[in-house]
């Protein structure tokens, strides 16, 4: 018998106990043999008993797992030398070590040591010590329930044929920073086990929806409930008194963690009953599973007891609790095992005993279940299965289902044998598919296809049309410069940049944006007068989010060597037309001046040296309150509260028209205008708001002294636009402004510059996001035809594919036996013309011509059918 049961060694510095080894060791099921290491043994007092005696008497609430595991821990901390000091307590002797030990070995059920010793263990040493056992065990528990909880729930949204997809990609890591990570390992592990099924539809469960939140929050709490009840166990000395309300508080998140678990359970087994095919299931899960108000009542009893300080309690009550959900959970998996299986198993059971069915209903339609779930449902059946129908050969189909059920009590059992093989399983699985899990990509990036590459192209050609219209040549430069070309053009943002390892003998750098990358072109080239546009790719290392990538594309248009306003004008004018053209929605165009925003910071009385490092954190307000901007300019920037408070006084209160404020700022002694720097901006605004009053465009434009534009590089007017209204409301989506002096930081002549960054990614990322019309719909092909040949003839669906092709039409091809499939692709990618062509049309050397949606039906010769399809193209109006 010795030789079947597994050992654990406890005492030795190199032997700590675990949740797990506690659990296996305090239930039956699991027989351990306890052994004391040698060494922790010989420290202990080699003293002849004294002829007194020892009692301690354990709390009589206590289960028989809970009492050994608390036995357990008194011996495990007094080896390890853990209540000998600071405790209260006095050593064990040896013997008494051994006393214990063979207490623990022979299954004693006891709720009294009587040891022979003349010791004393405080109460409160021992209270501690049996909160630690308790909550060992709930550690294990709990853990182990989040392991087979997702596995249980899996199945239910097999047998629930729930929209899983959809709803599931929700939590899947979006690439925003501040996603929960447990909910998105959830939902991923939902999906390798879901992987490839059949069984789901557009179906929706609340139940459902939430598995992510509940399971994702149960398994954040048991990480850190696992990380203390590590420490507790095992630390040395013991220190009493504090312990057992420190578990409880540790512990009550998990209370409530469980109840959602469990009444979440409950509800899709409830709801799975609603469309039960097998009446006496129904009456076994009414009578035997625990209930709503059951797990309130114990979840009212908690709080009850932890509001009395009766910790210990507290915590068995958190273990009881978890009982209810595990059996909660067995009901859950055995009603949707029944679900999927129920038909199976009553059509085995008669195959073996000869005679027809006379309940639940055949399904002949073959169920594709997910991959992984295939692999547990097999496991279970293996598991159960032949126990189960040799035992009740010639029983009716109850008698079948009711031991389903009631085995599943036994599978899904913690102090069970079998529970260790499915949480295997289970990990097995998860294992296994994390091989063929689809690969993901870096947070803050995107791909684009089908409809979203097609509304790039679009967006982008009705940019690039404006600024052509302009005047503006193409150009593109390298996608990464010399660390050297970039460095110090950014002020602040530069920690935004993405360096490259030494190429060659160069330091590299991803470009940040279009601006410099231009500005470099022109100096290099010896180039005055330039205007130019470019499309192209740019890196930041910044905090991603759902509109915030890290990899995107810009669209930019600047004009070289013009120092007039009238620049500034046209640049401001072309994103108007460029907004306007791409119908985002109702926007606006934030505007300053970089000159007026310096002297503001002067009038203030912030010092040169601070000016760039003061717009940085202006620049923040559209994203903070001032309060926390005020906070960051006095203890990280330096500033004093009385100039903090003047620069507060201005950016939040000067916005809104900006004819009426530029007047307010121009008015008689003010001291803006005795700032030869404000003054000069206050000039060039008032020309700019001039230009664009006149051409109808100053409705769009807002003044903001506030508008900083974090850049070095801006010297003169700066704007930003920024949507008005809908989901992402003050998000920008283009910024630009004057950048007089950056040609000439690469050390040729002074050349002055304006120009606009539009965020083209972004810009679509907002789209997708605003109600869609059938009108703005963006098809992912401009497939016009398709070649339609009904059965299996590649050949001439080659052949009239590629007429259509030597024509320069834009066509596809599908051969397929199924006229409905035919139909179905068109319909998917909305071509509008198809040609088919069957057998009879192939015996009449014919192809039938037709559009669903012009009402057009018409059968031409196939060698001319090209023509005829052009001109029906042509002359066709859809209805």
């Amino acid at each position: 018998m010795e030789g079947e049961r597994r050992v654990l060694v406890i005492g030795g510095t190199d032997s700590p106990l675990s949740s797990a080894s506690v659990f296996e060791f305090s239930i039956a099921s699991h027989p351990h043999l306890l052994k004391i290491d040698p060494s922790a043994l010989s420290k202990l007092s080699l003293s002849p008993p004294s002829g007194h005696k020892f009692q301690l008497f354990l709390p009589d609430f206590l289960t028989p797992e809970e009492a050994r595991a608390s036995i357990l821990v008194l011996l495990s901390k007094h080896l390890r030398g853990g209540s000998g000091s600071g405790s209260g307590s006095g050593c064990f002797s040896s013997s008494s070590a051994s006393q214990i030990a063979d207490i623990l070995n022979n299954n004693t059920q006891t709720l009294t040591l009587d040891l022979d010793d003349d010791i004393h263990i405080s109460k409160a040493c021992w209270t501690d010590i049996t909160s630690i056992g308790i909550s060992t065990l709930l550690d294990y528990t709990a853990s182990s329930l989040t392991k087979v909880a997702d596995a249980v729930a899996a199945l239910s949204c097999e047998a629930l044929k729930a929209d899983t997809c959809s709803v599931f990609n929700l939590f899947m890591d979006s690439g925003d920073v501040l996603y929960d990570k447990d909910r998105a390992a959830v939902a991923s592990d939902l999906k390798v086990l879901l992987n490839g099924s059949k069984l789901h539809s557009d179906l929706q469960f609340d139940q459902v929806n939430k598995i992510p939140i509940i399971h994702g929050h149960l398994r954040s709490l048991c990480k850190s409930i696992n990380t203390s009840t590590r420490i507790e166990l095992n630390s040395i000395p013991l220190v009493t008194g504090g312990v057992s309300e420190y578990l409880v508080t540790l512990f009550s998140p998990l209370a409530f963690a469980l109840q959602d678990l469990g009444e979440s359970s409950f509800l899709r087994a409830e709801a799975l009953m609603k469309n039960n095919l097998f009446p006496c299931l129904v009456d076994i899960f009414n009578d035997n599973c625990p209930d709503l108000e059951e797990l309130r009542d114990s979840i009212m009893h908690f709080v009850v007891l932890k509001m009395d300080k009766r910790y210990t309690e507290s915590l068995h009550e958190i273990y009881v609790l978890s009982e209810f959900v595990s059996k909660i959970l067995c009901w859950e998996a055995a009603v949707s095992f029944i679900s999927l299986e129920g038909n199976e198993l009553i059509k085995s059971q008669n195959d073996i005993d000869g005679g027809n069915s006379k309940s639940g209903k055949k399904d002949k339609r073959k169920k594709i279940m997910g991959k992984g779930t295939s692999v547990l449902i097999q496991f279970i059946k293996d598991r159960l299965l032949y126990n189960i129908t040799s035992k009740i050969t010639g029983s009716d189909d109850s008698d079948l289902i009711k031991k389903v059920a009631y085995s599943f009590l036994s599978l899904l059992n913690l102090k069970d044998p079998d529970f260790k093989h499915l949480r295997q399983k289970m990990k097995e699985v998860v294992d296994s598919n994390e091989k063929r899990r689809l690969p993901k990509i870096p947070k803050g990036t995107r791909d684009f296809a089908n409809e979203h590459m097609a509304a790039r192209e679009k967006t982008s050609t009705t940019i690039v049309n404006v600024f052509k219209r302009h005047g503006a040549m193409g150009l593109e430069t390298p996608s990464f410069e010399l660390r050297e070309t970039l460095t110090e053009k950014y002020g602040e943002d530069s920690k935004l940049m993405y360096h490259l390892d030494d190429q060659g003998g160069e330091l590299l750098t991803l470009r940040y944006d279009l601006t410099v990358p231009f500005a470099r072109y022109v100096a290099m080239n010896g180039l005055t007068k330039y205007k130019a546009y470019q499309i192209g790719r740019v890196d930041r290392r910044d905090n991603p989010s759902k509109v915030r990538l890290r990899e995107f594309y810009q669209g930019d248009f600047n004009i070289s060597g013009d120092e007039s306003i009238e620049a500034d004008f046209e640049v401001v004018k072309v994103l108007i037309e460029v907004l306007d053209e791409i119908d985002i929605g109702d926007y606006m165009i934030k505007m300053n001046h970089r000159k007026l925003l310096d002297g503001m910071l002067e009038i203030c009385g912030v010092p040169n040296q601070k000016l760039r490092t003061i717009c940085s954190s202006i620049d923040k307000l559209d994203k903070q309150s001032f309060e926390e901007i005020k906070k960051e300019m006095i203890e990280e920037k330096g500033l004093d509260a009385e100039t903090v408070e003047k620069i507060g006084a201005y950016v939040v209160v000067l916005k809104g028209d900006p004819l009426k404020f530029l007047s307010q700022l121009k008015n008689e002694g003010s001291e803006f205008l005795k700032n030869d720097s404000a003054n000069e901006a206050l000039k060039d605004l008032e020309k700019l708001f001039e230009y664009l009053e006149k051409r109808k465009c100053i409705e769009k434009v807002v003044f903001d002294l506030s508008l900083a534009r974090g850049l070095d590089y801006y010297t003169g007017v700066i704007f930003e636009a920024v949507l008005k209204e809908g989901p992402t409301d003050g998000c920008s989506i283009a910024g630009g402004g004057r950048f007089d002096n950056l040609i000439g930081m690469f050390g040729t002549k002074h050349v002055a510059a304006v120009g606009v960054g539009i965020g083209i990614d972004r810009i679509l990322t907002i789209m997708e996001q605003l109600p869609k019309h059938d009108n703005q719909e963006i098809r992912g092909v401009e497939t016009e035809i398709l070649v339609s040949v009904l059965g299996d003839d590649k050949s001439l669906a080659i052949e009239l594919v590629d007429m259509c092709w030597a024509a320069k039409l834009k066509a596809d091809y599908i051969v397929n036996k199924r006229l409905t499939k035919h139909f179905d692709i068109a319909k998917q990618f909305r071509i509008p013309w198809m040609v088919i062509v069957g057998q009879h049309e192939i015996d009449k050397g014919i192809v039938t011509i037709t559009n669903k949606q012009a009402n057009v039906s018409k059968q031409v010769v196939m060698c001319d059918f090209v023509e005829e399809l052009i001109t029906l193209i042509n002359t066709t109006i859809l209805l």
